[in-house]
């Protein structure tokens, strides 16, 4: 449940733009990097202190600034200082708690989405969150600890691969947004492995576990679709919404996540109803074995109605019976016994009961 509902009480009673960071604490200390580049040079260091990367607000080239940790609040403050970052937004950034979007302001765009990650050792689905200022000539992106996975983008810039380093800082939103969403096929690869292992397990032989192992993956399944299905709207508002910022030649890359947004969806949806289908055939399972037991028990009461019955006219106490008195009583009533046995059992043979 935490991971769907943030504690957001020490918000209560505080005024609008109060910074109060809402959510777990991921980072020890706050990292600074910077990466500063055109297309003729880069320039990527970390910095000991956030102050080191105001003088590349200005500059003409692209400037990403990553900080990673949100906990520190006087740093955020400095930040929004500095860049003239709304208060509205700056609580925004530290409440972990947001849903995907995206806000334009006069010399900024400010957008919120969710990297997800799969803890392959407790099976579950991880959130971090990311924010990102957009602003005229740089990208600010605050996330909650160290490690992402821009990796693939930071190389392309230091390798000058495709149009990156040709682009503005659009284009590194878009790459970082694609990045995000192309993480989130590897999640849904780990589920599906996942999702095969307890289809065979709820063919061959399912268990209690088998079930806890269902819901638990249903519940990953609806949280991971809580973090996706808002992201089609923060990339509507990127392409239709008339911005400075976001040129018109980068509408339609946002347009290609919006598609592979929908693909993950989709897949999401599909997963969730082969659970759905899953759950059904495990209780169907239970109820088919549940009448097999009940089909033995009840051909085994069958057979010894008649038994019983007979047994228990011969086990009365009436003492003018003429078979008592006679020699091959017992063995005669054995072998009649053992006849309707045997011929119930054929019954049941020919009637496909059994």
């Amino acid at each position: 449940m935490p991971r769907f509902i943030k504690k957001t009480s020490k918000k209560a009673g505080l005024s609008p733009g109060t910074l109060v960071h809402i959510g777990e604490k991921k980072a020890e200390t706050t990292k600074f990097s910077l990466i500063n580049y055109d297309q003729e040079q880069l320039q990527e260091k970390e910095l000991a202190t956030i102050d080191e990367s105001f003088p590349y607000k200005d500059t003409p080239a692209i400037t990403w600034i990553n900080i990673d940790g949100l906990h520190e609040i006087d740093i955020i403050e400095k930040i929004g200082h500095h860049f003239d970052i709304h208060p509205l937004t700056l609580e925004d950034i530290v409440n972990t708690g947001q849903r995907p979007k995206a806000e334009d302001y006069d010399d900024y765009v400010f957008i919120v989405f969710k990297m997800l990650f799969y803890d392959d050792a407790n099976m579950h689905i991880t959130s971090e969150q990311v924010s990102l200022i957009l602003g005229a000539h740089y990208l600010i992106s605050f996330q909650e600890k160290e490690g992402d996975v821009f990796n693939f983008v930071r190389e392309r810039i230091r390798k000058a691969k495709g149009r990156i380093r040709k682009s503005g800082p659009d284009y590194l939103t878009y790459a970082l947004i694609d990045a995000t969403v192309d993480h989130y096929f590897f999640i849904l690869e780990k589920v599906g492995e996942k999702l095969e292992q307890i289809e065979e397990e709820l063919l061959e032989n399912p268990k209690p576990q088998t079930l806890e192992s269902i819901h638990s993956l249903k519940r990953e399944m609806i949280y991971f679709r809580k973090q996706v299905w808002p992201i089609r709207e923060l990339l509507n508002h990127l392409m239709h919404e008339e911005s400075q910022l976001v040129q018109e030649s980068s509408h339609i890359f946002f347009r290609d996540i919006y598609d592979h947004t929908i693909q993950v969806i989709d897949t999401i949806e599909s997963m969730r109803d082969v659970l759905t289908g899953m759950l059904d055939l495990y209780l169907s399972t239970l109820s088919n074995k549940m009448n097999e037991v009940m089909k033995v028990l009840t051909i085994m009461a069958t057979i010894f109605i008649p038994l019983t019955f007979v047994a228990g006219i011969y086990g009365m106490n009436f003492k003018f019976m003429p078979e008592l008195e006679w020699k091959w009583s017992y063995p005669v009533l054995w072998g009649v016994l053992v006849a309707i046995f045997a011929l119930l059992l054929f019954w049941f043979k020919r009637k496909r009961w059994l």
